[in-house]
């Protein structure tokens, strides 16, 4: 069973920090469908670390939900990330801040080895791998294959399987 296929209806009372908590399993289960290419991690036990831009009570959220798990036999961090920080070395990038800092931080992380995830539809068209999308009340994600090649990273077929939407790499 795909734990990605599982997402509860959004109802609109409380959409707010349910919609939190199911990004951020999110973030923490996309790591498991992602191939990042060899170097990307300094050794076999170094930590997987997702930045979270422009969002703290959803890196709230995450820290909770990462507490003393791990992928793949790795630590899972989260890091909070602020417009005009030096890039720090990230495996997952989540852009939740406005258009400025969004477009700031996938120019930093062109061409690296980071999944970049967004929310919101024009943070996709600049770039990102993965944006999350409400649709039918439920909390779903489409993905870039261009930008996921771009950036170096192989998508699991299990994973574009249960998107919602999956661009091809000549889109």
């Amino acid at each position: 069973m795909l734990v990605l296929a599982i997402v509860p209806a959004l109802a609109p009372a409380q959409s707010g920090g349910l919609e939190r908590q199911v990004k951020a399993a999110y973030l923490y289960k996309f790591s498991g469908f992602i191939e990042w290419p060899e170097g990307s991690f300094a050794r076999p036990d170094s930590p997987l670390v997702i930045g979270i831009a422009g969002d703290d009570a959803l890196a709230e959220q995450l820290e909770r939900t990462v507490a003393g798990r791990s992928i793949n036999g790795r630590p899972v961090q989260v890091q909070r990330l602020k417009k005009g920080e030096p890039r720090a070395p990230l495996h997952i990038l989540f852009l939740g801040a406005d258009r400025a800092v969004a477009q700031d931080m996938l120019a930093q992380y062109k061409g690296q080895p980071v999944l970049t995830v967004s929310d919101r539809e024009e943070v996709f068209g600049m770039g990102s791998v993965i944006n999350f999308v409400v649709a039918e009340e439920r909390l779903r994600f489409e993905v870039s294959l261009k930008a996921a090649a771009s950036a170096g990273l192989r998508v699991s077929a299990r994973m574009l399987a249960v998107a919602y939407r999956v661009q091809q790499e000549g889109a």
